[in-house]
C-alpha cells in the first residue's frame, strides 16, 4: 500500500537553455526529477547514519525501507536504472549498449534533460576514467545512440554546470547526479559521503529554481556486503511530497525508478523490465 500522495502542480515556464524545452512539460505528479546516486553501502548502515537517516523527516520525505538494487557490480546498476535491463552487461568494463534508454522517451515529450558528472571532462569524453570520474557510474555514455550523436551527447555535463543551470533558472525536468569517486563513498567511507551529500544539498534544496514542483530521489548502486539480499537504502523527498507516512515498506527496486518517470510524464515504456516494476508514483 502506497503511504503518501504526490502533488500536481505546474511549474511556470523557465528560462530555455540549448538542451532545455521552451516551456515546461507538465507531469501527473511533479515537473522535474532528480536522481542522485551514491555508491555501495548497506542499508542498515545507510539508515543508522546521523544525517541520512534524518533527512526524510527534515526535507518532507519517505524512506522506501524495502528497495533493492538489481545486481552486483556497479555499472548493470546504472544502466539498468535508465534502460530497464543489463543485458550483456556483467562487469564494470567499457560498454556499448545498442538500444533505447530513457533519454530516448523524455526527448520523444520534449521534457529536457541532463546527466551532471562530478570530475567529468566533457566533449563527449569516452575514456574509463579521468581522475575521480568514472565511465561506470555514467550511463549514459554507454548508449551508443547517445554517444554517437552530438546533440545528445552534450547533455552529459561537468557538475559545475548546475549551478550555472540554477542561476540561470535553466535546471531540465529530469536530472541525474553522479558525484566522484571520493564523495560518493566508493574510495573513501559512508561517513564521508554523508558529509558530502549533506554540503551538496542543504545550500540548493530550498532554491525554487532547483525544488519547484520536484521529487528528489537519493539512492545507492548496490550494497556493499555480497553475501546478503541486496538491499539499499532509498529517500523520496522534497518540499513537493505531500506524505502521509515517513516509511513505505513496498518492496522496490531500482527499475522502480524507471518506471515512475515513464509514469509521472506519460511516457510509455521501453519494453524491457519496467513494463512490470512496481512504481513509486501513483495516485492514492
Amino acid at each position: 500500500m502506497h503511504l503518501w500522495k504526490f502533488l500536481t502542480a505546474s511549474l511556470l515556464a523557465s528560462v530555455a537553455t540549448s538542451v532545455c524545452t521552451a516551456t515546461t512539460v507538465s507531469g501527473k505528479y511533479y515537473d522535474r526529477i532528480v536522481i542522485v546516486v551514491l555508491e555501495n553501502q548497506d542499508y542498515k548502515d545507510c539508515i543508522a547514519d546521523p544525517y541520512f537517516s534524518k533527512i526524510a523527516e527534515k526535507h518532507n520525505g519517505v524512506v522506501l525501507s524495502n528497495f533493492f538494487a538489481l545486481t552486483h557490480p556497479s555499472q548493470p546498476n546504472y544502466v539498468g536504472l535508465i534502460s530497464g535491463s543489463f543485458d550483456g552487461i556483467d562487469a564494470d568494463n567499457d560498454s556499448d549498449v545498442d538500444r533505447k534508454s530513457i533519454v530516448d522517451l523524455l526527448e520523444a515529450k520534449g521534457i529536457s534533460w541532463k546527466a551532471y558528472q562530478e570530475a567529468y571532462p566533457g566533449g563527449c569524453y569516452t575514456g574509463t576514467k579521468s581522475g575521480t570520474y568514472r565511465r561506470k557510474h555514467n550511463p549514459f555514455i554507454s548508449f551508443t545512440n547517445i554517444s554517437g550523436n552530438s546533440t545528445r551527447c552534450a547533455n552529459i555535463v561537468p557538475a559545475t554546470q548546475l549551478d550555472t543551470d540554477i542561476s540561470k533558472n535553466a535546471v531540465p525536468q529530469f536530472v541525474f547526479y553522479t558525484p566522484n569517486m571520493n564523495n560518493d563513498g566508493h574510495d573513501t567511507t559512508l561517513e564521508y559521503s554523508s558529509d558530502w551529500f549533506k554540503g551538496w544539498l542543504e545550500p540548493r534544496v530550498d532554491n525554487p529554481a532547483f525544488n519547484n514542483n520536484t521529487l528528489f530521489i537519493l539512492t545507492w548502486d548496490e550494497d556493499k556486503t555480497y553475501s546478503i539480499p541486496n538491499q539499499i537504502l532509498t529517500v523520496l523527498f522534497g518540499p513537493a511530497v505531500n506524505r502521509s507516512a515517513s516509511t513505505d515498506n513496498t518492496k522496490y527496486d531500482l527499475y522502480s525508478i524507471l518506471k515512475s518517470v515513464e509514469e509521472n510524464w506519460d511516457l510509455g515504456n521501453l519494453g524491457e523490465a519496467d513494463v512490470d516494476a512496481v512504481p513509486l508514483i501513483v495516485k492514492d
